[in-house]
């Protein structure tokens, strides 16, 4: 079942109606002191006219100051629970967001950028949340009008009418001003989403802009998207200004009117002087829950454009569906790829029988991308099957096959955090460390492997992330490892210590390596030749090598 921006809306405040309740409460009892100040004072007029003594002028001023003591100690707590219900609401709805991005079926990426989802699990999610804080000021500016008309009420049915009878008139007039507000909010927030996620990928890929030359296309591209944020923005603004000023114009009416009445009322004697006092006092004090109401109508604009935004992120189908089978415990790791086709790939077959250390050489960068997604399944094929152990990848939760096939992609991040703490997530970290020549680098880093790592590993070279990232995939010692060109930025001499290392740890686990390294090939019981989208040939390095396609692919 799909869900709305509105059910996100409902969910975020029922997930804390109880704070939401509380505050609400505590806000309506302040704005409802507010808007009997002015009558307690009126009433301290009239007494005085009428010739009360002095301990009753006294008695009503100690009323008037525990009202003011209500008033301040009801707004304080009530603010603490709005904002208390307005954070715990976006907390949760981050990791809602948080649960979808990382989920095993994936999805969520489709059509957005890194930077685009970050923004949707920050700032619409805030906006989202704020809705919780915003809503108690809401309710009490509803409580204090009404405290407002049974007032004048008692004081003159006129004026309560007119009160009672006009503030719906004024909301649904508010509602309908909001409207255009709402959808430029929406297209200044994918906008400014967008802008975001350009600017991280631009971040991402600065070293390799400053290397192809390419700084200024990439300035030009950010300068175009921040612009058209910008204009997006400046819509929103006005449409903001257009709002508030249009409600604050409509309530100054209002107000005139009501305080004429109250006027034309008290000279014709119909109430008194401190009535009329407390009529002009409410009058004024109706400013604020209509100034509440402008506030809270944009809030809520604002906050039906996020969750709209948020809810797309929530709905985004997954890219493998859940499935019923299972994977035998433990895994003999026997793979078998039958008549594969996605992508790139045409009726791909062959297998990587158990505790093989199988090469597979694409000549099509994108046909080997194709089959690590498949293998992994973060995609299902569009014909044939991928197994493990006779089971069909594609019946199987994809949280279960990562926990027997271990895909490390060529571009692998590491995390914030020493050497050690990236790669401690598996059982067999020490000897990872070796066969991936980790411990060269350590001993070049000024704390070994306790030295720090900044994001994505940007302290490091090349090199030396990528055997980091190959120590992290090996640590796990899962029963199938498939690794994607793990040693690029690596040295010939240090490449041929990782392949022999490779091989010892690995002895009696299935890995398969996509690769077209001569030093990697060398090291494995078969390569299989996957050219054109197909499997053309199979056997020994030593074998393929006299083909000239395979000398093209790895020995170029």
């Amino acid at each position: 079942m799909s869900t709305t921006g509105r059910d996100v809306l409902r969910r975020s405040i029922a997930g804390q109606r109880r704070l939401v309740t509380a505050a609400s409460v505590l806000t309506a009892g302040h704005q409802s002191g507010e808007a009997l100040v002015p009558v307690v004072i009126g009433v301290v007029i009239d007494q005085a006219v009428a010739g009360a003594g002095a301990m009753t002028l006294v008695l009503w001023l100690v009323v008037l100051a525990l009202l003011f003591a209500g008033l301040s100690t009801s707004y304080r707590w009530g603010a603490r629970f709005g904002e208390r219900a307005a954070e715990q609401a976006a907390h949760e709805l981050r990791l809602d967001v948080a649960r979808r991005v990382l989920h095993p079926g994936g999805g969520a990426e489709a059509g957005n950028l890194a930077g685009e989802l970050v923004s949707i699990g920050t700032s619409d999610a805030k906006r989202v949340g704020t809705i919780n804080g915003v809503l108690p000021y809401g309710v009490a500016g509803l409580a204090g009008l009404l405290v407002t008309a049974i007032v004048l009420l008692t004081r003159s049915v006129p004026l309560g009418l007119l009160v009672l009878l006009g503030t719906p008139p004024i909301l649904y007039i508010a509602h309908l001003v909001g409207k255009p507000l709402e959808r430029r909010s929406e297209a200044e927030q994918e906008r400014s989403a967008f802008a975001s996620g350009v600017a991280a990928d631009l971040v991402a890929g600065l070293r390799v802009l400053k290397g192809v030359g390419a700084e200024r296309a990439a300035v030009e591209r950010y300068r175009r998207t921040s612009q058209d944020s910008l204009r997006a923005t400046l819509r929103a603004a006005r449409a903001q200004a257009w709002h508030n000023g249009a409600l604050l114009a409509l309530t100054g009416i209002f107000i005139a009117v009501v305080a004429l009445v109250g006027g034309n009322l008290a000279a014709a004697g119909s109430i008194t002087i401190g009535d009329l006092v407390a009529a002009v006092g409410l009058a004024q004090y109706m400013i604020t829950p209509f100034s509440i109401f402008s506030w809270v109508n944009g809030e809520l604009a604002q906050a039906r454009a996020s969750a709209g935004r948020v809810a797309d992120v929530l709905n985004a189908p997954p890219a493998v569906e859940a499935g019923s089978g299972d994977l035998p415990t433990p895994s003999t790791g026997h793979v078998r790829v039958r008549a594969l086709s996605r992508g790139a790939l045409r009726d791909v077959e062959f297998e990587a029988r158990p505790g093989e250390l199988l090469g597979v050489v694409a000549t099509d960068p994108a046909a080997a991308t194709d089959l690590l997604d498949c293998l992994g399944r973060s995609v299902d094929p569009t014909r044939g099957t991928v197994s493990v152990d006779s089971v069909d990848l594609s019946t199987v939760d994809p949280s279960r096959v990562r926990e027997v096939v271990l895909v490390a992609s060529h571009d692998a991040d590491l995390f914030p955090g020493t050497i050690t703490e990236n790669i401690s997530a598996g059982p067999r970290v020490d000897e990872a460390l070796t066969a991936a020549a980790v411990d060269e680098v350590a001993s070049a880093l000024p704390d070994g492997v306790a030295t720090a790592v900044t994001e994505r590993g940007r302290s490091l070279s090349g090199g030396q992330r990528q055997r980091v990232a190959l120590a992290r995939a090996l640590a796990v010692d899962a029963p199938v490892l498939v690794l994607h060109d793990p040693t690029t930025a690596v040295d010939t001499v240090t490449e041929a210590r990782i392949a022999a290392g490779l091989s010892e740890l690995r002895r009696g686990r299935t890995t398969i390596i996509v690769t077209t390294s001569p030093a990697l090939l060398a090291a494995t019981d078969r390569v299989v030749l996957l050219d054109d989208g197909r499997i053309v040939e199979q056997g020994s390095h030593a074998v393929l090598a006299a083909r000239a396609d395979y000398r093209a692919a790895v020995l170029a």
